[in-house]
């Protein structure tokens, strides 16, 4: 007799933009494809840099965008009992989330698809997928996925409509079945914003380390200074905005430069990198930072750098530090909320600096080219946050049954 498939399982996403997110959800829908589950990927916009590199077998849907006022509508009938709630950051906003939109397509895949369970990620796609399940009246369970502290979106996003968002997110995500948090700081951070009960949310690490990362990371470096002598490469990896605050690695790098030969590349794209090689242009450091924008295998670098710096403000769980430690590279870290310290285990397996310290940067920076941790046992750590184990927790928060 033929086996009953598995229950379908859907990931939703704003796009597959570049960054930690996108990488970890498609982590995630390789692992359920190979356990036996179909696998939709629904995206509010069907583009961005990972795009190609879907799983085979998952099936991508693009939403479809109706008119801004009519998704007001919708959400204003959707629950008349949290009108206060949602007033000022979703039906009064000047300009809405970018997913909101997207509220009546993603009702319509619900009660056309009926998935047995839905994984959604970042604070308005948790709100999207929770207001949709209720439009749509289907059972689909429904796990929200807190990717940053809710606190710092709060403090950094200029737009009206996040200053107001607590309550709303404390009213819909108590609809959910489970909430999920990346690190037990950005746990206890949603609690404390919101008032949702400490014991209601889980901490469920990042799928970082897959199965193939020792394959990718023994594949051609992707910048020439990884290849060549000159002295130890420096790298660091993200989005080039305020919130990574590579300025300030650029001038612990500049006090690196003083003491030894070193270069520094830092891998993404982003609206500051002008300002950051006009930083570096006064530091006088131009000849010995590159920024080569946003590569599809970091991996590579990360093998063959001296060092893996991470000097953001604020984070939720930081795949690209883990991610450097699973290749061997040694790291140090600002202790920013959240997640380093997690990681890290309080300075354990690198070197953990007060934030918007550029001198304590810097010297950490130097102690550890001088003694570095063996390679060895800085996979061994990254490898605990696999692939399988995020995988097998989100499915017990799926079917718990």
């Amino acid at each position: 007799m033929t086996e009953p498939p598995l229950p379908r399982i859907t990931l939703l996403l704003p796009s597959l933009a570049a960054g930690g997110v996108g990488r970890s959800m498609l982590h995630l829908a390789e692992a359920f494809r190979a356990a036996g589950h179909p696998v939709d990927l629904v995206l509010c916009c069907a583009e961005g840099p990972y795009l190609s590199e879907v799983p085979a077998g998952v099936q991508i849907v693009a939403l479809r965008r109706q008119s801004g006022l009519s998704a007001r509508l919708q959400l204003a009938r959707l629950d008349p009992g949290g009108i206060t709630a949602m007033a000022r950051p979703a039906l009064l906003a000047w300009r809405p989330a970018p997913v909101q939109p997207y509220l009546a397509d993603l009702a319509h895949y619900l009660d056309r698809v009926r998935p047995a369970a839905l994984v959604a990620a970042k604070t308005p796609t948790n709100l999207l997928a929770l207001w949709a399940r209720r439009l749509s009246g289907v059972e689909t369970r429904v796990v929200v996925s807190e990717r940053t502290q809710l606190s710092q979106s709060i403090s950094m996003n200029r737009k009206w409509r996040w200053r107001h968002i607590a309550p709303l997110v404390a009213r819909t995500y108590s609809w959910a079945d489970e909430i999920a948090a990346v690190s037990d700081g950005v746990a206890d951070d949603l609690a404390a914003v919101t008032g949702l009960p400490r014991d209601s949310i889980t901490t469920v690490y990042n799928p970082v380390v897959t199965p193939e990362l020792a394959a990718l990371a023994a594949e051609a470096a992707p910048h020439p200074w990884l290849e060549e002598g000159g002295g130890p490469v420096i790298v660091a990896a993200g989005r080039l905005v305020p919130q990574k605050n590579f300025p300030l690695l650029l001038r612990a790098f500049a006090r690196l430069r003083q003491q030894r030969p070193a270069r520094l590349l830092i891998f993404g794209e982003g609206p500051k990198r002008s300002e950051l090689e006009a930083l570096a242009g006064s530091l006088g450091i131009g000849n010995d930072l590159a920024l080569p924008g946003f590569v599809a295998n970091p991996y590579a670098a990360f093998a063959r750098a001296a060092l893996f710096v991470l000097s953001s403000e604020y984070e939720g769980l930081p795949n690209v530090l883990i991610e450097a430690m699973a290749c061997g590279c040694p790291v140090v870290s600002m202790d920013c909320p959240s997640g380093p310290l997690e990681i890290l285990q309080g300075g354990r397996w690198g070197e953990l600096v007060p934030p918007n310290d550029s001198e304590a940067l810097f010297a950490a920076m130097l102690r550890t080219l001088d003694a570095p941790l063996p390679r060895d046992t800085l996979r061994a750590r990254g490898g605990e946050f696999s692939l399988e184990n995020s995988a097998r927790h989100y499915l017990e928060l799926l079917f718990p049954n």
